[in-house]
């Protein structure tokens, strides 16, 4: 079996994973990245994308913003609007690319919020096939 290194998920409401996990890929600004044991230390902020985690399952969240932490194979990911994907419905999904989208034609929105949005709608429609 592989290294593994401890991952935490907080939300403001409660922790919503803590366990020993193989890998962890996030969504960062910089580009998707994979976090294995021994990674060098981080502190990054994270876009709207999906978290893979491969633990004792592999599951996946959906965040739309966040910031992560990793630092002597400790794995530390907040954010307010993290769910994991089986929780959301295909309504729930196809109002929040919705949204987004009526977002994205308002004229004020400056470049980083557009290219934050498009994000979000491209993340959730590959959730809702």
């Amino acid at each position: 079996m592989s290294e593994s290194f401890n991952i935490e998920i907080i939300s403001p409401e409660k922790k919503l994973l803590t366990e020993k996990v193989n890998s962890a890929t996030i969504p960062s600004f910089e580009g998707e990245m994979t976090i294995l044991a021994n990674h060098i230390s981080l502190i990054t902020f994270l876009r709207p994308g999906i978290i893979k985690i491969d633990g004792s399952k592999e599951t996946q969240y959906f965040l739309e913003e966040g910031t992560v932490e990793f630092s002597n194979n400790n794995l530390t990911i907040l954010s307010s609007t993290i769910v994991e994907c089986s929780a959301l419905s295909k309504e729930t999904i196809s109002k929040m690319i919705e949204d987004s989208k009526n977002q994205l034609n308002q004229d004020n929105l400056d470049d980083k919020t557009r290219y934050v949005v498009s994000h979000k709608i491209d993340c959730l429609s590959r959730i809702n096939l």
